[in-house]
């Protein structure tokens, strides 16, 4: 039942454990952790078993690396940490499998069907059986008071992304209340999954209850769990079977979710206070958890990728895309590949593209605009009138080429900014490498500009194109999570061409024409795809690694 938001999230750590279901793996031949894949789209290692093969009862253990500020998922100041448990509690519409295949979650919805193109409309007819945990029914309402919340035409609500939402004309009742007509004033590619997740009308129907109602929990909730307990001072939030749930009892009893930084969640699973783990990109992690007792490594690889980002804001000192392209070249993704995943996966190399992970349809290397010439980067350089000093670091008009390369305190992020920082010196800039904790990195550093270099995880779903308007597209007095302050008047209109595409190959052509205008302005440098090593006890099934799949939280348990 667990469908992660199709939303991306920022992750300032490379791994956070948060839920999204970790997967089986072994070593291979040549020592490399998960040899059978190479991209997301084509596996998942869940430990598969029947649930009726599982014992009935248990507590799931799993750990948050930060208390979460909100409990709505579709909230600002919400994160992946928030969505994690939360979306196990809320209504979907669709799910994807392991191959990103989408479906209708049937104990919500009925029918979710695409019924005119000229205006577009989507019918949505809800399951009769479908009620909020305070006894009150999902209705249309639910579905028109978010589509309004997210719109954008109220800024008093303070949301993630508007993802589509700004273009919906109305939302309207069908036959009953049971059932919802959305109209578009505006095609919209991505309309499957607008509604992953859903929040009762009771949150979403003014912006006080929008952006407050949920900081302490999460009340009103309708799945297989809800919430039993919310406890900061024990850094402990627990969930347990909700009685009133109409679909298939779930075989757990309880999940619990326990704040742990990183560095002590391998312990915790290996002191049996824990179920499951994600390893992130330490070959001595994997290691470690594939030589202890009754643990298993499972690997698929996940939806989430590493990147640095820019700052081009206007007078920032990388506002020129020229010279943004020309660092670009300097930096040898391959290399860093290389040192992150050598051993973790069986073939490392860099992702070369923004929108697309390897295995997602649509997946194509857009990144030559980037590609690895230190020789080439140097003329560049030149040309632009950045000539090096007498300390060999690069000056122009009184300014020097230093970059500040912000990131989260983690042995993973500052090994790759050293070698970005030897890459870059050999060409005359040099980069001062500054570490920050998780908590303030965004809000006092990245948020504000503070840097010209910044390194990050994107974590995202399975609606790719929904990057498109929230990360690349620059509107000025509409960010959302353009970091970088970056873009152009014919992106933003390319980005809009292709979120109102109907035809999906149409869209993904469009889409990666996009990805390379984004590569051609030096937005952000795509570096990994996370291997997605997870370490679980090797009594749990139907969780771990997913790839693009949900996780149905119904069938998870531990075997007899």
């Amino acid at each position: 039942m667990h469908m992660r938001s199709h939303r991306l999230i920022r992750i300032v750590v490379p791994v956070l454990a948060t839920g999204l279901m970790l997967s089986g793996c072994n070593a291979s031949e040549d020592g490399a952790v998960g040899a059978g894949a190479t991209g997301l789209g084509n596996t998942s290692d869940i430990n598969p078993k029947d649930p009726a093969e599982l014992r009935d009862g248990g507590n799931l253990r799993l750990a948050l690396s930060g208390f979460p500020a909100q409990f709505n998922p579709l909230q600002v100041d919400s994160d992946g940490e928030a969505s994690s448990v939360a979306t196990i509690m809320l209504p979907g519409d669709m799910t994807p499998d392991a191959s990103g295949a989408l479906s209708v979650r049937h104990d919500y919805f009925t029918d979710v069907q695409l019924t005119g193109t000229d205006p577009q409309q989507v019918s949505y007819t809800i399951n009769p059986k479908a009620n909020w945990s305070d006894g009150t029914p999902i209705t249309w309402e639910d579905l028109a008071a978010q589509a309004n919340a997210l719109s954008g035409r109220d800024p008093g609500y303070l949301i993630t992304a508007n993802a589509g939402f700004d273009r919906v004309a109305k939302v309207e009742r069908g036959t009953d209340d049971r059932q919802a007509i959305v109209t578009y004033s505006k095609h919209y590619a991505e309309w499957q999954g607008s509604f992953s997740p859903l929040l009762p009308k009771s949150v979403t129907s003014t912006p006080e209850a929008f952006n407050d109602s949920l900081r302490n929990g999460l009340p009103v909730t309708a799945g297989p769990f809800k919430l039993a307990s919310v406890d900061k001072g024990a850094n402990r939030i627990v969930l347990e079977r909700d009685p009133a749930w109409w679909g298939t009892p779930p075989k757990l009893d309880t999940i619990t979710f326990t704040v742990l930084n990183h560095a002590a969640q391998l312990a915790g699973l290996q002191n049996n206070e824990l179920d499951a783990v994600e390893l992130g990109s330490s070959l001595d992690e994997v290691k470690t958890a594939q030589g202890s007792a009754g643990i298993q490594v499972r690997h698929a690889p996940a939806n989430r990728w590493s990147q640095y980002t820019f700052n081009g804001a206007p007078g920032a000192l990388l506002a020129d895309p020229k010279l943004r392209v020309a660092i670009g070249k300097a930096i040898d993704r391959q290399g860093i590949a290389t040192a992150i995943l050598n051993g973790l996966v069986t073939d490392p190399h860099p992702l070369n593209n923004h929108i697309f992970l390897e295995g997602q349809q649509g997946y194509q290397d857009n990144a030559e605009p980037i590609g690895y010439d230190p020789d080439k980067a140097a003329r560049e350089l030149d040309a632009l009138g950045w000539t090096p000093g007498s300390d060999g670091i690069r000056e122009k008009d009184g300014r020097k080429l230093v970059l500040r390369h912000v990131m989260y305190q983690q042995d993973t992020w500052v090994r790759s900014a050293q070698i970005a920082q030897q890459n870059l010196a050999k060409v005359g800039v040099k980069t001062e490498i500054q570490t920050f904790p998780g908590t303030g990195l965004f809000t006092d550093v990245i948020d504000p500009g503070n840097f010209e270099l910044a390194s990050f995880s994107w974590s995202g779903g399975f609606q790719p194109l929904a990057a498109l308007r929230q990360i690349y597209a620059y509107y000025p007095d509409d960010l959302q999570s353009n970091k970088a302050r970056i873009g152009s008047p014919e992106l933003n209109q390319l980005i809009e061409d292709t979120l109102s595409e109907l035809d999906p190959a149409k869209a993904i052509q469009m889409a990666n024409r996009a990805d390379r205008m984004i590569f051609e302005e030096g937005h952000s440098i795509p570096l990994t795809q996370s291997a997605g090593n997870v370490a679980v006890r090797d009594n749990l099934a139907n969780y771990g690694a997913f790839g693009l799949a949900g996780a149905d939280y119904t069938e998870v348990g531990f075997t007899k």
